[in-house]
């Protein structure tokens, strides 16, 4: 059995925290994990801005409730389904991907949690578990299925790594100068196409 191991942002729906940095006007959230690789200094860094913007989550949720899978994002990922168990691995939070996760058809996810105080605000964050795609993809080829992975940033290269074979969908040309060994795809078709090569080759 083959399993596709997909990240979320970037992938299958806009980056959440550039959407926020562009409906609140601040700048500093539009770093993500394509600009940073230590996944922990990144999110040091947003829970500073939250802090001293005074956002809550109920902030950050308005923002997300008006947003929805990339264009093409839910048909592919359907189609994907019909013939393949399809997991989403992503540094995101179960808060931020509920509503997103409705439009897509409520597919797998494994992620991480927000702890949240009385005040609404974000106060800390709690991974799942350290370098937590890599490790799922690992567990899941202990369970005997071939993995094919895709994703698009930094913190996804350790997944891709890890699988049978890893493919990045609309990388940053840098980070795909930095990691020649993954197939890059830049639509739907693209990357439908090297998921169903590479699954070709593999043992079902």
């Amino acid at each position: 059995m083959i399993v596709v191991c997909l990240d979320l942002e970037g992938v299958l729906v806009p980056e959440i925290w550039v959407e926020v940095a562009r409906r609140t006007g601040i700048e500093a959230l539009t770093r993500t994990t394509r600009d940073e690789p230590d996944y922990d200094k990144l999110m040091r860094y947003r829970l500073e801005i939250l802090a001293r913007e005074k956002l809550r989550l109920a902030d950050i949720e308005a923002v997300i409730a008006d947003m929805g899978p990339l264009p093409g994002a839910a048909e592919f990922l359907g189609d994907l389904r019909e013939q393949h168990q399809v997991v989403i691995l992503s540094d995101t939070f179960y808060a931020f991907a509920r509503p997103l996760m409705r439009q897509l058809g409520w597919p797998t996810l494994f992620c991480h949690r927000l702890e949240i105080d009385a005040g609404g605000f974000v106060a800390n964050y709690r991974l799942r578990m350290p370098d937590q795609k890599r490790s799922a993809v690992e567990a899941l080829r202990g369970l005997e299925f071939s993995i094919v992975a895709a994703g698009d940033s930094y913190n996804d290269t350790s997944m891709l790594a890890a699988a049978d074979a890893g493919i990045f969908y609309r990388p940053p040309a840098s980070i795909a100068a930095q990691f020649p060994q993954f197939r890059v795809t830049q639509n739907y078709a693209e990357l439908a196409a090297a998921i169903a090569e590479a699954a070709a080759r593999l043992p079902a």
